[in-house]
């Protein structure tokens, strides 16, 4: 359950696949320790289904680390309860260019696809890949679609796309193969605020679709 990654980090794994009571239990740790400001640790990174301890060698052993660790997970987890942060979202068009080959991938029209992706309340898994970037749990199958054969060279921030079963917004300019069906005219990470993304692990989030596009491009 604990394992060295490299000299100056462990992992504590909890399960091997994407599930809501697995992800709580990662929150809960991952809080108890940075909570605990245990000396030697630097920095605690959760994920899906796992945390990552970056320590200090010089200032604590691997050894007495995963001791310490090993109480954290005899303990009982505590409900986090995240926040409901609302994205709204600019659907079709210049904003989402590929929202009609998702619609016809799957049979839908492209009122179905805004409909059912602004339909469910997504879990924040994670962040990563980008700085910002939230993995969201529990798009509907029904607009599943497959990324890009060849990865676009500048997506821009706010961009909302599908991969496969997930979807998310890029929340920098950055490379990407999503399907983007839509943007955010909202900042969602400014690295000059304290907490710089605006969701956090454990948050949920809800999709709405807009159509002022003025205020949009005001926000731009």
């Amino acid at each position: 359950m604990i394992r060295a990654a490299g000299d100056s980090a462990l992992i504590i794994n909890l399960g091997n696949e994407i599930d809501e009571e697995i992800n709580k239990r990662v929150l809960s740790i991952a809080k108890r320790i940075e909570e605990e400001k245990i000396e030697g640790v630097r920095e605690v990174v959760p994920t899906y289904t796992s945390i990552c301890v970056y320590y200090d060698p010089l200032i604590i052993s691997y050894e007495k680390l995963k001791f310490l660790l090993k109480n954290y997970l005899r303990e009982k987890p505590k409900e986090i309860r995240g926040k409901i942060v609302e994205i709204p979202v600019i659907y079709g068009g210049k904003y989402g260019p590929d929202i009609e080959f998702v619609a016809n991938y799957n049979g839908l029209s492209v009122d179905d696809v805004i409909e059912i992706h602004t339909k469910p309340l997504y879990r924040v898994y994670m962040l990563g890949f980008l700085p910002g970037f939230a993995y969201l749990g529990g798009m509907d199958e029904r607009i599943a679609t497959p990324r890009l054969k060849t990865p676009r060279t500048r997506v821009l921030a706010g961009s909302v796309g599908i991969a496969g079963k997930q979807t998310g917004w890029y929340a920098i300019e950055s490379p990407g193969g999503w399907r983007i069906i839509g943007r955010t005219p909202i900042r969602t990470f400014n690295p000059n605020k304290k907490t710089p993304s605006i969701v956090l692990p454990g948050d949920y989030v809800k999709f709405k679709a807009i159509e002022d596009v003025k205020e949009y491009e005001e926000n731009d």
